[in-house]
């Protein structure tokens, strides 16, 4: 009876462990598109942070971006998100997001039609829940915080470590 349970056992870490290597090998590759993605995003950021007069606490909101714990609350950073936007092409004159071009620019930083369609879809509903904000740039804050926690829902948010690599090597 022992040998039957340790075997079982045996069978059942072994599974488990496939689980696990397939959650990280199907969740890399969206974690390195979000890096991606944040690094095309970001090259807009310093032009932005001069155009706006913005101070270094922007820098900092940019860095953190992608920690649950870290909160956002300076409608200076919705500023900044939303000038990078509108660099970038992604933003309509009403300041909405542009799906086409947003669709695009996920898929030229490695996103497939599918995923690009579904990160379009995730800005679109976190666009409708906070349509009521009058303030732009709080209302893009807010936007941002809302992909974020979706981002996160789908553990495919990048790691830190990602992240200051990408930055040290653009330094």
């Amino acid at each position: 009876m022992r040998h039957r349970k340790m075997a079982w056992n045996s069978k059942w870490r072994s599974a488990v462990f496939i689980c696990l290597l397939l959650h990280v090998y199907w969740a890399s590759p969206s974690q390195e598109i979000m890096k991606n993605l944040t690094a095309g995003f970001g090259k807009a950021l310093e032009t932005c942070k001069q155009e706006l007069n913005l101070g270094d606490h922007i820098i900092q909101d940019f860095y953190n971006y992608w920690k649950e714990e870290y909160d956002l609350v300076n409608a200076d950073t919705g500023c900044a998100i939303m000038c990078m936007a509108s660099k970038l092409d992604l933003i309509t004159d009403d300041r909405k997001l542009h799906h086409g071009n947003a669709h695009e620019f996920a898929k030229s930083h490695g996103a497939d039609d599918d995923m690009a369609k579904q990160l379009v879809v995730m800005i679109h509903e976190c666009e409708k829940t906070h349509a009521e904000v009058s303030d732009d740039c709080a209302r893009t804050l807010e936007i941002a915080k809302c992909f974020r926690t979706k981002i996160h829902v789908l553990k495919w948010a990048p790691s830190m470590e990602t992240i200051i690599e990408e930055l040290m090597t653009e330094v």
